[in-house]
């Protein structure tokens, strides 16, 4: 238990440059407090104790804006930056050295029974805003970009954006966690680019029809 809380602390000052001191974290950090409640209702709804694993998680919920439903698995080293609005669900599974930013839901799809919230692998990063939806998997080492909305699975070592989110894949290449928020892929402005430098190609292609087509009328004429 103690390695676990020294490693939550850790990860802080690893990923938050505006980290200065061990007090500052254990006394403000909503994130961490959040996983830390989580951790301990977590034990509860695994020993069947329900009702207060969710009076726990709301009790967290209530002085963190994060919810986390008691029933998720939550590796170690699970970063939350800020936190505010973040919810993961009941079935969610999420790896090691997860990091995940505000606003983010890890969520279901509906009613239905079982396994309904995604999974995140191991070294997934989740950006502020970001919507995974259903049970599907974020693979290890993937990004998903801010404001996102993830409705299929996401292969390793990969990027996905926009909504619905579409997939830029990086193959062989480890994502690293210096993820920069303002310099995201943008699928749909690269399929307009295509389109347009296409239009470009058969305006071209037309004009040279055109020219060809008139100096054929001038040689008739001439004749």
């Amino acid at each position: 238990m103690f390695r676990n809380l020294k490693q939550d602390i850790a990860v802080i000052f690893e990923q938050d440059p505006a980290a200065r001191s061990y007090i500052e974290v254990i006394l403000t950090y909503s994130g961490l407090h959040a996983i830390w409640s989580h951790r301990i209702a977590h034990a509860l709804y695994k020993g069947k104790f329900y009702f207060l694993a969710r009076i726990i998680s709301q009790i967290s919920r209530f002085f963190t804006g994060i919810e986390i439903h008691p029933g998720a698995k939550i590796g170690s080293r699970l970063f939350i930056d800020h936190g505010m609005g973040i919810v993961i669900g009941e079935t969610c599974e999420i790896g090691d050295n997860v990091t995940i930013y505000q606003g983010v839901t890890l969520g279901g799809t509906g009613k239905e029974k079982g396994k309904r919230h995604p999974t995140v692998k191991d070294n997934a990063l989740i950006s502020s805003g970001a919507k995974v939806i259903g049970s599907i998997t974020i693979g290890e080492n993937a990004k998903v970009g801010a404001g996102s909305v993830v409705l299929q699975d996401v292969p390793p070592n990969s990027t996905v954006v926009g909504i619905p989110g579409r997939i830029k894949v990086q193959d062989g290449i480890k994502v690293s966690k210096d993820f920069n928020h303002a310099n995201l892929p943008d699928p749909l402005t690269d399929r307009l680019k295509e389109m347009q430098e296409e239009l470009t190609r058969l305006k071209v292609e037309l004009d040279e029809l055109k020219q060809e087509r008139s100096s054929k009328q001038r040689d008739y004429s001439n004749l």
